[in-house]
């Protein structure tokens, strides 16, 4: 797979507080599959520069990619990386040979200069970096040992993650994707209970769904039961499955043996016409990103689908994509995940169908 990465560091009085950005791009350009941005304390520009680019190459490993397209406005730090100039700054002898050692694991990479304006995307992520780092947000200092906990910074955005109700598709086990059918009398009811479950919670500030029908019917309940209006954010929609939107596991396996294998083993494959895992988890962590900034400090309901719950879950565990395959998530259930502004994150809860009737 070949990708487009695009990395950016700055310094704010170089030296002086730092920050870092990088963004992986499909070849095309047409789709972000990862972004990367952190504060850094205190340190010179150059040295943001090769943290933005080891971010971003480490990103794009862990997306299976082998062909990478650099691209920076730092000349100093494509031409070290390059080789063709010396690296002589102490500060950066480390930080070149870790990214030599990155660009080594690839098949082919290029290092490309571009103007500041043609790197606006990676300068924004490290700009932001650098103002959640001034806000007084910096990463918690890791616990003594033997501590057992993290110490995260002020009050968190804690999202209740609710799946939908059931559909037609979901009684058959089918894979439903951007398809978009309506509840069950049976989702309905778990709608219903899960609503009625959410007025529980004081505080709620917010109940934003995914925009497809079968998350909405389930928002709207619980949005009328908390007196809020239901927020709608496209990030947030069911993996694209394609031509297997409809399929059962066994059908779509039929149809293509070597591909399925494939795409069960590899998140950076796609259904045929579809979306790949990766592709998933990047915009749903910009959703995240989203709903964050808009709701800092409170308590939101996320209503979603498997896939994108699961990958929120995975987040703010800060753990590799098996998660997407040994987690199982209950129509209508309710997980729970705490972010912080520092970066931090917990789970509380994973898959609580308490409120549902039962049989």
């Amino acid at each position: 797979m070949r990708v487009v990465v695009e990395a950016d560091g700055g310094s704010r009085g170089n030296p002086g507080p730092a920050g870092y950005g990088a963004v992986v791009f499909s070849a095309d350009r047409s789709e972000v599959l990862a972004e990367r941005a952190e504060g850094i304390g205190r340190a010179t520009n150059n040295v943001a520069e090769y943290g933005g680019l080891i971010a971003g190459l480490t990103a794009a490993a862990e997306l299976g990619a082998d062909e990478v397209d650099v691209r920076m406005d730092s000349k100093l730090v494509v031409e070290q990386v390059s080789g063709r100039w010396k690296v002589k700054h102490p500060d950066m002898v480390p930080l070149a040979r870790e990214a030599q050692a990155l660009v080594r694991g690839f098949a082919r990479v290029s290092l490309e200069w571009i103007p500041r304006a043609q790197n606006a995307h990676a300068d924004r992520l490290a700009n932001q970096a650098m103002d959640r780092q001034a806000g007084g947000t910096p990463k918690a200092a890791a616990p003594a040992l033997g501590a057992g906990w993290t110490a995260p910074v002020g009050e968190p955005t804690r999202m209740l993650l609710l799946r939908h109700g059931q559909t037609a598709l979901s009684v058959e086990r089918r894979y439903s994707g951007r398809g978009n059918p309506g509840l069950t009398p049976l989702g309905l009811e778990q709608a219903a209970a899960a609503a009625a479950r959410m007025a529980t919670h004081s505080g709620v500030s917010a109940v934003v769904s995914s925009p497809l029908g079968r998350a909405r019917q389930t928002a709207q309940a619980a949005a009328d039961a908390l007196g809020l209006p239901v927020q709608v954010h496209e990030g947030l929609t069911e993996t694209d499955f394609g031509a297997w939107e409809g399929l059962t596991f066994s059908e779509a396996r039929s149809l293509d043996p070597a591909l399925h294998s494939r795409w069960l083993g590899d998140t950076a494959v796609a259904p045929p016409d579809g979306e790949s895992f990766d592709a998933v988890h990047a915009r749903v962590d910009r959703a995240r990103a989203d709903v964050l900034a808009a709701h800092p400090g409170t308590t939101v309901l996320v209503v979603s689908h498997v896939t994108p719950i699961k990958t929120l879950l995975r987040i703010a565990l800060d753990s590799g994509p098996g998660i997407l395959w040994r987690l199982h998530l209950d129509l209508a259930s309710v997980s729970t995940a705490d972010f912080y502004s520092d970066g931090g994150a917990s789970v509380k809860l994973v898959n609580d169908t308490s409120h549902l009737p039962r049989a």
